[in-house]
């Protein structure tokens, strides 16, 4: 079995990894981390028609789901609000 060369940059070892190359022995594992993100809680919002209207202008060209969407935003807002 032939050893494998590292990808020199990240655009080489993106290309490997979409032409199906094996990257497992590429990938250094030692540090890797679980994120567990823990229970699920649901939330209700009331919003106006138009706001959702919005949402779905922009979900749609994207191509996500309404829930994705303001789960994504959520999730980037709390994270800039805690880097402060």
């Amino acid at each position: 079995m032939t050893e494998k060369s590292f990808a020199k940059n990240n655009d080489e070892f993106d290309r490997r990894f979409d032409a199906g190359e094996d990257i497992h022995e590429l990938v250094d594992m030692s540090q890797a981390t679980v994120a567990r993100p823990g229970r699920k809680v649901r939330l209700t919002l009331d919003v106006s028609e138009a706001l959702v209207k919005d949402l779905d202008d922009i979900r749609n060209k994207i191509g996500v789901d309404r829930s994705a969407i303001i789960k994504i935003w959520l999730h980037e807002r709390v994270q800039q609000e805690k880097a402060l």
